[in-house]
């Protein structure tokens, strides 16, 4: 199996999580401080390459009763930006509660809560991507 990389978007920090070779479990996780959509579509095309990656699942934020908001559309015009840098196929992931998850997680690990801006959106990036890797058993 191929590594797939799991995007948290956002608008000044990205969360990355990468699968292990064998696509079970997210293996490296970090945050990526980027403002510029071109820019992170160009940085993570190339971190795709690096590692090998075969497909992109991003965070499709929609609202808690299913619909889509402006923060959805940002993400599918930044999933056109990304495909056509990478040459990657972008699936979409519903991200609803991933980041309240990321929070939960840090909380109980000890992390407090000023020092969860640096880690939350990686975490919640693995999460996606081990939501996403186990719909595919």
């Amino acid at each position: 199996m191929d590594r797939i990389i799991a995007v948290d978007y956002g608008d000044a920090r990205t969360g990355i999580a990468v699968s292990d070779l064998t696509g079970t479990m997210a293996g490296e996780t970090l945050t990526i401080q980027e403002w510029n959509p071109e820019r992170l579509a160009q940085r993570l095309a190339f971190f795709a390459g690096e590692r090998g990656a075969v497909r992109f699942v991003l965070g499709l934020p929609r609202n808690m009763d299913g619909t889509e908001g402006p923060r959805a559309e940002k993400a599918r015009q930044f999933a056109a930006m990304l495909e056509k840098e990478s040459g990657l196929p972008v699936t979409f992931w519903d991200e609803r509660r991933s980041t309240i998850e990321a929070h939960a997680i840090l909380h109980a690990a000890g992390k407090k809560e000023k020092k969860h801006r640096a880690s939350v959106d990686a975490v919640a990036a693995s999460l996606l991507l081990e939501s996403y890797l186990g719909s595919l058993k």
